[in-house]
């Protein structure tokens, strides 16, 4: 728990790990911070005197606002992201899939936005609770010409329905708390001045339960098989990733100011506006 990174903050504190993300100006899923979340979980993993992990984020804004769109412009970058890479997945499904699969209980406090990968990062934890007013979750990726391709597609199927699935990723907007909480996309939309203490609370009665509880819960309650609709996801994303409108979408929303504060908090209007003109 005491290695330096720059990008997360690890506390802990009676057997909870609580992981802040603070990657300004609005936590972009980098590649320091794949890195740095990657060398996390997997020390904590083993780490037998963790029983849950919360993450949170310093910027009231922002959870994760999505994968970092510079990687785009980077012809080393998926060199790099290979190496974070486990078997039959890609690097982005693989930093889901070390979530979902932790031994421990994953717990997301969401106070601010979370889009593309983000949200797919909310999904993957075993619980989350949106902050009513300032958690939102999205998957614009339609929007860049794309689809998800952190797994989102397969954790939206399974929490929401195919139906509300498919309006999530083709409507492409940003869904509030209360209503992620209906869709199920969230276990619950919480006050946003009462979401700490109920998630403190939540926490510290989970990491006080007799050993091996948490362990038999999470065995009889399976975290489900995606294994063939994660090959499916991969295939279409890394599909249309290479075709060029996704590289003038991706380019051109960093033109327009795309990964700062003020576009970031509308950004599928700016992507709606530029698909228009590229029309």
């Amino acid at each position: 728990m005491s290695a330096f990174y720059k990008t997360i903050i690890i506390s802990a504190q009676g057997g909870i790990a609580r992981v802040t993300i603070d990657n300004d100006p609005v936590n972009v899923l980098s590649l320091q911070m794949m890195a740095e979340l990657t060398s996390f979980l997997e020390n904590v993993k083993d780490d037998e005197t963790i029983k849950v992990v919360i993450f949170d984020s310093a910027n009231p804004d922002f959870f994760i606002a999505h994968v970092d769109m510079t990687i785009a412009e980077d012809p080393k970058a998926f060199e790099t992201l290979a190496a974070f890479a486990l078997p039959g997945l890609n690097p982005f499904q693989t930093l889901s899939e070390r979530v979902r699969r932790l031994p421990q209980v994953t717990i997301v406090q969401l106070e601010g936005v979370a889009r593309g990968g983000g949200a797919e990062f909310v999904a993957a934890a075993d619980m989350s609770f949106a902050a009513i007013g300032r958690g939102a979750l999205g998957q614009p990726e339609a929007l860049m010409g794309i689809v998800p391709g952190g797994a989102g597609t397969q954790y939206l199927r399974h929490r929401v329905g195919r139906n509300k699935a498919l309006e999530i990723l083709l409507g492409a907007d940003l869904f509030d708390a209360q209503t992620a909480e209906r869709y199920g996309w969230i276990n619950r939309a919480i006050p946003a001045d009462t979401i700490g203490a109920f998630v403190d609370n939540l926490a510290q009665n989970i990491a006080a339960l007799p050993d091996g509880v948490i362990a038999a819960a999470k065995r009889v309650v399976p975290a489900d098989d995606y294994g063939a609709g994660l090959e499916s996801e991969n295939t279409a994303w890394a599909s249309l990733f290479t075709q060029p409108p996704a590289g003038q979408l991706l380019l051109g929303g960093l033109k327009r100011g795309a990964q700062t504060p003020e576009v970031e908090r509308k950004i599928e209007v700016m992507l709606r506006e530029l698909a228009t003109e590229l029309q």
